[in-house]
């Protein structure tokens, strides 16, 4: 009985070590969410900004062509970009992002499409690595607090992609999954095409002059040229759209590991609880038992 006793004290006091870590993630991730949140929505205006510009451009110069805007003839190898986390402690928001990226490359290996994979996140490419899977491209150490860099990087590995021919090694399509921040409560794990991209050609509203009469819009005159523009403009399209998916995975990340950690915590001290019944009643049956054994004895004595 005193074994027992002893074996349920030391799972109390392992199980309150683990609710002190669980404490300490979640008060982390709390103190961390609402800044990644803030990052992801201060960067979004920003991506909307340049495509209602790359749309108003088209929509002025209406033969203007571009090859991030072309679909491609050729699409039996497509680019697919992972977005996980460096670390775990976050429940299902790796396994999600992973389950939505094998059923994409079931979906794209049944219309004789080769998916080549890119990933960020050490979970996603251990994952890949631990199956054999080859990486195109793979960054770790910033999937908590990504920078720009990161993405302009990204962008460009997969533009350069994008502009080779499949022939060659490059990609028809740029698909990439990742978690939108909904809620602190909700995240969606999310399959984006970025490339070839979709704009779409909109007619400019009219201004109206001093007496309520629509006044057309003056024409834009372009320096450099309405080409120029465009490719920089496209560009940079693509980079921030990553930009902001990074930043919104990373506010997904932390809630999902806030939510993960209060769940882990709260079980911790119901388990606790439990464990303290459970040695009250084995310190009980002890005592009972000390008590019987003593009172047996002295019985034994006083008829010896």
């Amino acid at each position: 009985m005193g074994g027992q006793l002893r074996q349920i004290r030391q799972r109390i006091r392992s199980v309150k070590s683990t609710a002190k870590i669980t404490r300490a993630q979640e008060l982390i991730a709390s103190s961390r969410v609402g800044k990644a949140r803030d990052r992801a929505a201060e960067a979004e205006p920003y991506s909307r900004v340049i495509s209602r510009t790359v749309t108003l451009l088209l929509s002025h110069r209406m033969r203007m062509n571009h090859a991030l805007l072309n679909v491609r003839p050729d699409t039996s190898r497509v680019a697919v970009l992972l977005i996980t986390s460096d670390r775990g402690f976050c429940g299902g928001y790796n396994h999600n992002v992973i389950r939505q990226g094998q059923a994409l490359g079931a979906l794209m290996r049944s219309q004789n499409k080769e998916p080549t994979l890119y990933v960020v996140g050490s979970k996603g490419v251990d994952w890949c690595r631990y199956r054999g899977r080859t990486l195109m491209g793979e960054w770790t150490g910033v999937s908590g607090y990504p920078e720009y860099a990161t993405a302009a990087e990204i962008g460009q590995l997969l533009i350069e992609a994008f502009d080779t021919p499949t022939r060659e090694g490059g990609v028809g399509e740029v698909h990439v999954i990742y978690t939108e921040f909904v809620t602190m409560l909700t995240q969606r794990t999310t399959v984006h095409r970025i490339l070839p991209m979709e704009v779409e050609e909109v007619e400019e509203a009219a201004e109206e002059d001093g007496g309520g009469g629509a006044v057309p819009k003056a024409p834009y005159e372009f320096d450099p040229t309405p080409d120029a523009v465009l490719d920089a403009m496209l560009r940079k399209y693509v980079r921030s759209r990553i930009w902001y998916m990074l930043l919104s995975s990373a506010a997904s990340e932390w809630a999902a590991r806030r939510t993960a950690m209060m769940a882990a915590t709260e079980n911790a001290h119901e388990l606790i609880e439990t464990l303290t019944r459970e040695a009250n009643e084995a310190r009980q049956a002890e005592i009972t038992t000390e008590i019987t054994e003593i009172v047996g004895g002295a019985e034994a004595l006083e008829h010896g």
